[in-house]
């Protein structure tokens, strides 16, 4: 056969192969619209960050005023809100997953097809609660009035004068830590526990031959095979370091002015500056820093994994 032939062969397989993949192809074009139009296209706003708007003569044509929306976020109070938000994501990436991956495990070794099914239901109704309904649970829990805690938990204990929750910061690190974990712990474990259904009972079945009890199966079998999804979901979390969830931390407390040095972060900052400036520079301002430091963050992270084990990095 001539090189001619071959060459018209070759062509002609690839136009069969790429034909085949047209369905896909049309099928990848919604969601590379909807990147494209929620992503990509507002990323022109960032310009916004540096000018003092003015809705009269709009966004181009507003005065440039270069880093002073950045100002706000670096004076008074940055100490205190960069503080919480790095602090309280910290506990939340180390704390949540323990208690997800703990749960995920619990359910793979449950028996009963139905049993699992309540639990694994049971466990993620928290998630899909509001968080203004979550605000009004825990202020049932907390009110100093007619809370459930001052009324009927207390007293058993012999404390029979209410406590304040809502003028007493030093609570407020745990209250926020176990709501957030009581709410999101239920999506991580579902993730947890695809990978754990996933894992080959054969891997079971050898240790369990070579002697290996459920606590040794566990610690050297599920384990090891979670920890791809762990560093995954871990590395996701590092690059919302400086990210808050501002219902968690704006909602729950109620917006009380005495806890706000220990729930005021950066999200709920901006909004209350927002709220008595209505400057939409400054908002802007503190979504490029956010953004900025948490794509620096996600390298950073990446980049040390690929040091330890090279297979579990993201690229």
């Amino acid at each position: 056969m001539s090189t001619a032939a071959i060459n018209r062969e070759h062509q002609k397989r690839l136009k069969l192969r790429n034909r085949r993949f047209i369905p896909l192809y049309l099928m990848m074009v919604p969601g590379l619209l909807y990147l494209f139009i929620n992503n990509y296209i507002p990323m022109a706003g960032i310009i916004i960050a540096f000018k003092q708007i003015n809705f009269r003569t709009g966004i181009l044509k507003s005065p440039f005023v270069g880093f002073k929306n950045f100002e706000f976020l670096f004076k008074g109070d940055a100490w205190i809100i960069t503080r919480n938000t790095i602090g309280y994501n910290l506990l939340f990436m180390v704390l949540t997953p323990v208690v997800a991956i703990t749960v995920a495990i619990l359910l793979n070794e449950i028996t009963s097809m139905r049993a699992k099914k309540v639990y694994q239901t049971l466990i993620l109704v928290p998630y899909l609660i509001s968080i203004v309904v979550v605000s009004y649970l825990v202020y049932a829990f907390l009110s100093t009035d007619n809370g459930f805690l001052n009324n009927t938990v207390l007293p058993l204990f012999g404390i029979h004068d209410p406590v304040s929750w809502y003028s007493s910061p030093q609570y407020w690190p745990f209250i926020l830590v176990v709501v957030n974990i009581w709410k999101g712990f239920g999506y991580s474990t579902i993730i947890y526990y695809a990978t754990v259904v996933g894992i080959d009972n054969s891997y079971y079945e050898a240790a369990a031959i070579d002697g290996a009890g459920r606590w040794a199966r566990i610690c050297n079998v599920t384990l090891p095979a979670l920890k791809s999804t762990i560093i995954t979901l871990t590395l996701l979390s590092v690059g919302r370091m400086f990210y808050s969830d501002f219902g968690l931390f704006y909602q729950v407390p109620m917006s009380s002015g005495p806890i706000l040095d220990v729930t005021n972060t950066i999200d709920t900052y901006v909004y209350r500056a927002l709220m008595q400036n209505n400057n939409i520079g400054m908002s802007s301002a503190a979504g490029v820093y956010q953004s900025i430091v948490g794509f620096i963050l996600v390298l950073t992270a990446n980049f040390v994994t690929s040091k330890i084990s090279k297979e579990d990095a993201l690229f």
